[in-house]
């Protein structure tokens, strides 16, 4: 297939587009996913999805494109404005809780919508979303990858493009026991916070993983791995996999990993959905003191 973007270079253009996956069913967490997106799920009182947002937002970025699927119409109606909502509020001269309802969506923020015709993979999903990329370097986030720092992860891999103006990936120490669940990163042993990769293995066993360096949810992408994707084979279950295009991408362009600085919680299963829960609560000013002594309550009846 002839490439769309190889004779034109995106390097200089700034990072302004994020893609947010969102068109999974979320059976993890069933039965609260059979009416309600898991990405509307909340931890304390704001949807995964607005983190993310947040958190792109913070990096710059302004245009925000949604790969949804079926039953995803909840995540528009969040980024919406709320007509009734607003005036109830007003009315009510409660003018904190309109603020806040009316920061969901800034007024420079865009927000677009693609339906992902079926569930082909994380590599299809991305695929979706290139009429509305072009030639432009973009930003892909993971809601289910809850991702907390004292800068946003983001923002410290958009400064990191700017340094090199090529693709980017987050990436975390993981043990050697747990790489059969993550793609992981070659860098050759290199122990610089960005680094180059050689290699990208998926799920590997631990006795074959190149390295402990594990792929989180955060990526910043050259345009150039559409065609990456778009020209591999498909993988098991019938799905094409965004891993697997950042590994051909390696053949003609650079790749780095970015070590961030904050933590990932892994809001796609349960144990890790709830250490956000507990963590971000314990950082509400408004509510620490009383979930502090709800939880020392908890250990010394459970001791």
């Amino acid at each position: 297939m002839t490439s769309t973007h190889a004779n034109v270079s995106n390097a200089a253009l700034p990072v302004r587009k994020a893609v947010f996956p969102v068109g999974g069913m979320g059976t993890r967490f069933l039965p609260a996913t059979k009416a309600i997106p898991k990405e509307m799920l909340p931890i304390v009182d704001k949807p995964l999805i607005q983190y993310a947002v947040e958190e792109a937002y913070a990096a710059g970025i302004r245009e925000m494109i949604f790969v949804t699927g079926r039953h995803k119409r909840a995540i528009e109606d969040h980024f919406d404005t709320a007509f009734e909502l607003e005036h109830a509020l007003e009315t009510a001269q409660k003018h904190e809780l309109l603020a806040l309802v009316q920061n969901i969506k800034p007024d420079d923020m865009q927000c677009v919508y693609i339906r992902q015709p079926r569930p082909l993979g994380l590599g299809h999903a991305v695929l979706c979303a290139e009429s509305l990329i072009g030639n432009e370097p973009f930003a892909v986030l993971l809601a289910d990858d809850l991702m907390v720092g004292d800068t946003p992860i983001l923002a410290q891999m958009v400064q990191a493009y700017a340094q090199v103006r090529a693709s980017i990936l987050a990436v975390q120490e993981v043990p050697h026991a747990q790489t059969k669940r993550y793609g992981i990163a070659d860098v050759a042993g290199n122990t610089e916070q960005l680094a180059k990769v050689v290699g990208l293995v998926e799920k590997p066993e631990p006795a074959d993983a190149p390295s402990n360096l594990a792929v989180a949810g955060r990526y910043v992408l050259d345009s150039a791995v559409f065609d990456a994707i778009r020209n591999q084979p498909v993988g098991a279950g019938g799905e094409l996999q965004l891993t697997d295009g950042i590994a051909a991408l390696l053949a003609t362009q650079s790749v780095y990993t970015y070590r961030y600085e904050g933590r990932r919680y892994d809001c796609g299963n349960q144990a890790g959905f709830l250490a956000a829960t507990v963590d971000l609560a314990l950082s509400r000013m408004d509510i620490a003191q009383d979930f502090k002594a709800h939880l020392r309550a908890v250990v010394q009846a459970n001791a």
